[in-house]
């Protein structure tokens, strides 16, 4: 018989406690408020804090929510290989109405 013993290894929690969930979500309430005050500060205020409010938002849904913490290193990758076309995507768009 081999020496192994019964008794599971001690691995990474595969899921939040609920002081992160509800951190996260005391962050995600906090993040909106600031859109929605952002957004009686005019058009402009209102467009860049949705680009860069709402981003950050997203981040913490997949990472915390989605479980992406959790995740391989190569699942991780390939999500950022995403998220770094789309963004170059979106400066071509907009490079592209800014000079037309």
């Amino acid at each position: 018989m081999s020496d192994q013993s019964t008794h599971p290894t001690e691995h990474a929690p595969l899921h939040p406690s609920y002081g992160t969930v509800v951190a996260v979500w005391i962050a995600l309430v906090v993040l909106t408020g600031c859109l929605v005050l952002l957004s009686h500060f005019g058009l402009r205020a209102a467009v860049w804090g949705l680009l860069t409010i709402t981003p950050l938002k997203a981040g913490l849904v997949f990472y915390f929510f989605m479980h992406l913490r959790y995740e391989d290193p190569l699942l991780k990758g390939v999500i950022l290989v995403a998220i770094v076309t789309l963004l170059i995507f979106l400066v071509l768009l907009f490079s592209d109405v800014a000079f037309a």
